[in-house]
């Protein structure tokens, strides 16, 4: 029976208050995240964890001391596991971890793929939107990392898949039914923001945020009035917008309440759990919005895990480089999509 190892790409995170500084300095040293030389970006990297440990470390302490994203990522590639095993029982199937900035490292990550000799290989971030600064940086990693056998195909994104689009439909659904279907309210999908340049630069990110939010607003008729923005915004760079702690000050001034979905997190982690619920929720009580409500990240659902499925058995089911998983396909003029460059997302 063939073996098949699928590696779960994400940001990663610190799992204890000691490892605060090292994750920060690691993001920070990826030259997808700061665009300068190696001899200016690890002197810049440094300084800025140290200036942003001390409040990072409050952020995490409200989670428990760390990163709740490994775990929830463990229980997703359980999750999958079992769903690949019903779909292709044919395979012997393996799910495995490759964290960015964080434990499990993609060269750790690489040596236990190899150790399992697949014949093949899929590659799945977890970041439904391809961009520079996240999936290929990933893949980046893993391409230097991995030297192992099998034949692999890379996901490079599923922006508008069905089972994403409908997982999230649900969990926004159902949170407004459980508020009791208030109508003064604005539906806002907030996604992770990037500096203008960057999507200047031909990354197709934000195009693949609004083809995701069109997808799910098509499925939630009773949610005429929706927005999408753009949270976490952090040094001097123009941003691209409008940034959500504007669209819940907007929503405040007009008397309407939000609801938010993260739409670009599959996953819970500080930009959900401490941005959203506790930051923007106090904000959104500062400024009159209510109610205040949130969609949960899609964790376990099952439609979503269904949406990991799909793409894992589409993608074995073609040969060549990365590609999307469902209709998206990227304009031409997004010069740094995955599908654009002789090497795809690695390169």
């Amino acid at each position: 029976m063939n073996k098949l190892a699928v590696v779960l790409f994400n940001l990663g995170g610190p799992d204890d208050q000691a490892s605060v500084r090292p994750f920060l300095q690691n993001l920070f040293s990826d030259p997808a995240i700061i665009d300068l030389p190696a001899i200016a970006r690890g002197p810049l990297a440094w300084l800025i964890a140290k200036r942003r440990e001390k409040p990072a470390q409050a952020n995490y302490a409200l989670m428990g001391g760390g990163s709740p994203l490994l775990p929830e990522t463990r229980r997703q590639a359980e999750a999958l596991e079992a769903s690949l095993a019903a779909a292709r029982p044919d395979l012997t199937t393996k799910v495995f971890i490759a964290m960015r900035y964080w434990k499990p490292f993609a060269d750790q990550t690489a040596k236990e793929v190899a150790a399992f000799a697949p014949d093949e290989i899929v590659l799945l971030p977890l970041y439904p939107q391809f961009s520079t600064t996240t999936s290929a940086s990933s893949l980046k990693d893993w391409e230097a990392a991995y030297a192992g056998p099998g034949t692999s195909r890379t996901v490079c994104c599923f922006p508008t898949t069905p089972g994403l689009t409908d997982a999230h439909a649900a969990a926004i659904r159902t949170t407004w039914e459980a508020a009791g279907s208030p109508t003064n309210i604005r539906l806002l999908f907030s996604a992770h923001g990037l500096p203008e340049k960057v999507i200047a630069g031909g990354d197709p990110y934000q195009a693949q945020v609004s083809a995701t939010a069109k997808a799910v607003a098509f499925r939630l008729p009773e949610f005429t009035d929706w927005e999408i923005c753009f949270q976490s915004r952090v040094g001097p760079l123009k941003w691209i917008g409008p940034s959500t702690d504007d669209e819940i000050r907007r929503a405040g001034t007009e008397g309407k309440g939000v609801l938010i979905c993260p739409i670009a997190f599959v996953s819970e982690h500080v930009e959900t759990l401490v941005e959203l619920d506790h930051e923007y929720g106090e904000l959104a009580h500062e400024v009159g919005c209510a109610p205040y409500l949130r969609a949960p990240a899609l964790g376990t659902a099952p439609r979503f895990i269904g949406a990991l499925t799909m793409a894992v058995t589409n993608a074995l089911a073609r040969a060549g480089g990365p590609a999307p998983d469902g209709p998206w396909r990227c304009p031409q003029d997004y010069a740094k999509c995955a599908c654009r460059t002789d090497r795809g997302a690695a390169a």
